[in-house]
């Protein structure tokens, strides 16, 4: 499919919905032809990672267990990310409704929002709407409980087994994979957790079907996304587009003519400079993105931008495996010392090959993917980090 302009959509925020009539449709299905619908639209995880939502669904349901539990991972930390804040604060009966379908498709009967502890102001009209649907739920008959948990401000918390530690009253450290959470999640027991888009798209597509969804997009990045725009920008704010657009053409779209670069994924996702524009796609088949999407134009510092996203990273990681503990701080370290001409530029080699050897023996995906703003920086405006 080819691109000429950006196609924005209206699945994400659309407020004429019913969720007594999606639910009640989704429900007269079996397991099987919903899990069927989700995999034909071709939907993955739009935390980021892209797993397929149907898959996660199917593995989770397949395994033998006395429960099982739905998990929405609302911990929102992701730096220039702030999509789900506002699908929590407009459409929450969504959110419910979508997890309410995975609960019959894997037999939960208890689910849990676990909500970024900076969001705690949507928390009372949160359970004002989770009062509501509960009512919804009895109406129909449904067998399925929502709980909201707070979490603490821990960056760490979004990674999806940190967030169980943390809901089980733990410190929130990620735990060793495998297994994974399909197999033994919250409380060491089947766990299907997802993303708070995630949930909504799987709702919508009850709604409308899989073909509606699929139609959107790419062969390999199948629907629409919700981005977070800001930094240098006219624009910023919060669009749903179609997925599959080139960095050129977003540039076109929300740049204020003079981007010098596009930060995709936040600080743990790529640094795309002006001379990829064209050949890179927003997708799975290209930079994939939680949402964030950060530009840049010349008047800044790319430097600073590395610093600061490394200065992040070393507050945030929780200290538990080395290569990330220090590793970090070597990272932040290294660039001040090159650029304070203590070290010769040629240093940023070695310094690469740190975060090659973060990315493959961290623990979690906090020490894994500093590799991918720091690498993508630091090749595109070695310049830059120069004294």
């Amino acid at each position: 499919m080819t691109y000429t302009q950006l196609k924005r959509v209206d699945l994400i925020f659309d407020q004429d919905i019913n969720p007594k009539e999606i639910l009640k449709k989704a429900y007269s299905l079996s397991n099987e032809d919903i899990v069927k619908e989700v995999l034909e639209s071709g939907l993955k995880g739009r935390g980021g990672a892209g797993f397929p939502t149907g898959l996660k669904w199917k593995f989770t349901a397949e395994q033998p267990a006395s429960e099982r539990f739905v998990v929405c991972n609302a911990d929102e930390g992701e730096p220039g990310t702030f999509k789900d804040r506002e699908i929590l604060f407009q459409v929450p009966q969504k959110v419910f409704g979508g997890m309410a379908i995975c609960a019959k498709v894997i037999d939960a009967k208890l689910g849990f929002v676990y909500l970024r502890g900076e969001y705690r102001f949507l928390l009372p009209e949160l359970k004002t709407q989770l009062d509501i649907f509960q009512k919804t739920l009895k109406e129909l008959s449904i067998d399925f409980k929502i709980e909201i948990v707070m979490g603490s401000g821990a960056y760490i918390c979004g990674e999806e087994s940190a967030l169980f530690e943390s809901m089980e009253g733990k410190r929130g450290e990620p735990r060793n994979k495998p297994p994974y959470p399909t197999i033994s999640g919250f409380r060491n027991k089947p766990t299907v957790i997802n993303n708070v888009e995630t949930l909504v798209y799987a709702f919508m597509i009850m709604k409308h079907g899989a073909k509606q969804f699929k139609d959107l997009g790419t062969s390999d990045s199948r629907g629409s996304k919700v981005f977070s725009i800001s930094g240098d920008t006219p624009k910023a704010g919060i669009y749903e587009l179609e997925l599959g657009m080139t960095v050129d053409h977003f540039v076109e779209e929300f740049g204020d003519g003079d981007t010098k670069s596009v930060q995709v994924g936040g600080a743990s996702g790529f640094c795309v400079p002006r001379k990829k524009f064209k050949e890179t796609i927003i997708g799975f088949e290209g930079v994939p993105t939680g949402g964030s999407m950060m530009l840049f134009n010349s008047s800044r510092s790319m430097y600073n931008v590395l610093k600061n996203y490394l200065e992040f990273f070393q507050e945030e990681s929780c200290g538990q495996c080395t290569p990330c503990r220090v590793g970090c701080q070597q990272l932040l370290l290294g660039i001040e010392a090159v650029k304070h001409g203590e070290k010769p530029i040629s240093y940023l080699d070695q310094l690469l090959k740190l975060t090659q050897t973060m990315k493959i023996t961290a623990k979690c995906g906090l020490g894994q993917s500093v590799a991918n703003s720091f690498s993508s920086i630091v090749e595109n405006f070695k310049e830059e980090m120069i004294y």
